[in-house]
């Protein structure tokens, strides 16, 4: 039996008082706690940044990888071992900037993932530049006259591309959250997850208090409806929606590759036999 207790970890964190950061670590380890899972049973890899630093702050299986390069890793991770949950977890600007590419091709290959983007819509770890989903209203230390490229909407982009699973949430909604996280691993293949997720230090237009204002529950919206869908991933400014945008069901990267099996590769049976062909390049 799964405890809340076992995903504790003893360090002290480097978030700043307030950070979205904290809610989020609430939700996830209540949600895997919840569907009765046990640290040895997940893995979670992370790029670089505040939000990377998850596995530091609770129990579970870690990697930190490079910057952007979460994906890659969890990749192997989930194609040697079918059994183990594998989560990839990072900011808006390691997913969506340094690592925009590895999500395009995940997308395609659709492997079993879930994949939590912390989107506060800044760099928070490097002390507060724009990052692919900074607004035009937000000035940095670096963007000193505001932003002047056309934000990114990442919803839109994973919806456009008909990713198998994707949603929005927001930390100030534990329990939309939680349900958010245990539908995604529900979901058989790759499954993205944007989370609002305030950085109460570098970004003082996107608030708590700004997404609460604007942010809605998703209800009676079918997310097979790809047209809804597009439509609802474009919502972005007075009201956002948040929940399961868009869902469809279809092949994973696994079930192309049917010699790969159903089975963690080291409980694999290997005959000798079946390598002499290898050998014998060799000879």
């Amino acid at each position: 039996m799964a405890e809340l207790k076992n995903f504790e970890a003893d360090r002290e964190t480097a978030w700043c008082p307030g950070c979205g950061n904290f809610p989020l670590r609430t939700a996830l380890s209540e949600a895997l706690t919840e569907m009765d899972l046990n640290p040895e049973q997940i893995t979670m890899f992370t790029g670089i940044g505040q939000a990377a630093k998850m596995p530091h702050y609770i129990k579970v299986n870690g990697f930190n990888g490079l910057h952007g390069r979460s994906l890659p890793p969890a990749v192997g991770m989930k194609l040697a071992n079918p059994e183990m949950t594998v989560i990839v977890e990072s900011g808006d600007g390691c997913s969506y900037g340094e690592g925009g590419n590895h999500i395009l091709h995940n997308i395609r290959r659709n492997l079993d993932i879930i994949h939590l983007v912390h989107d506060n819509q800044i760099y928070g770890l490097t002390k507060g530049q724009a990052s692919p989903t900074t607004g035009y209203d937000i000035k940095t230390d670096v963007q000193t006259h505001g932003i002047n490229a056309e934000p990114f909407n990442p919803v839109r982009f994973a919806v456009g591309m008909k990713a198998s699973f994707v949603a929005r949430s927001f930390v100030g909604d534990r329990e939309h959250l939680k349900e958010m996280i245990k539908a995604a691993r529900q979901h058989r293949g790759y499954a993205l997850i944007d989370i609002f997720q305030p950085c109460v230090s570098f970004n003082k237009v996107n608030t708590y208090q700004w997404y609460k204002e604007r942010v809605y529950k998703l209800k009676d919206h079918d997310p097979s409806d790809y047209e809804a869908a597009v439509r609802l991933a474009d919502e972005f400014g007075d009201k956002i929606p948040i929940g399961i945008i868009y869902k469809e069901e279809k092949p994973t990267f696994r079930d192309r590759i049917p010699f790969l099996g159903d089975r963690a590769l080291v409980n694999r049976k290997v005959e000798v036999q079946d390598m002499e062909y290898l050998l014998d390049e060799f000879k």
